[in-house]
């Protein structure tokens, strides 16, 4: 009831989720320049599309397509563990690494290589 398919969503509480890449960045095959961005995410039934936006030090979500640096579609995993609290981390992978976001029984990986 909460998360609407199809409509953008905040990844987060209040002011809209930054991400600070302090080195430039390969997120699927897009380089992405050094910098401060926000992060949002329209979520689909069996995918996630992240949005990468340069509208920062934005309030809540207002989305604003004119200033997406970037999107990527990411396929959401069902698990066996339920999350209360939707989660954001970085695990350290070998050449990067992954955002991690979880809700409830569903998990999307979103690869960032440095």
């Amino acid at each position: 009831e909460v998360l609407k398919y199809e409509e953008p969503w905040r990844l987060g509480a209040n002011e809209a989720t930054e991400l600070d890449l302090y080195s430039d960045a390969t997120i699927q095959d897009k380089k992405i320049k050094n910098g401060r961005y926000i992060l949002y995410c329209i979520p689909h039934k069996d995918s996630w599309t992240i949005v990468l936006n340069s509208n920062i030090d934005s309030w809540g979500l207002e989305p604003d397509p004119s200033k997406d640096i970037a999107r990527f579609t990411v396929p959401v995993m069902k698990t066996n563990v339920s999350i209360e609290y939707f989660t954001m981390v970085f695990e350290k992978k070998e050449t990067g690494a992954e955002l991690v976001m979880a809700w409830d029984d569903a998990e999307v990986r979103l690869p960032i290589q440095f």
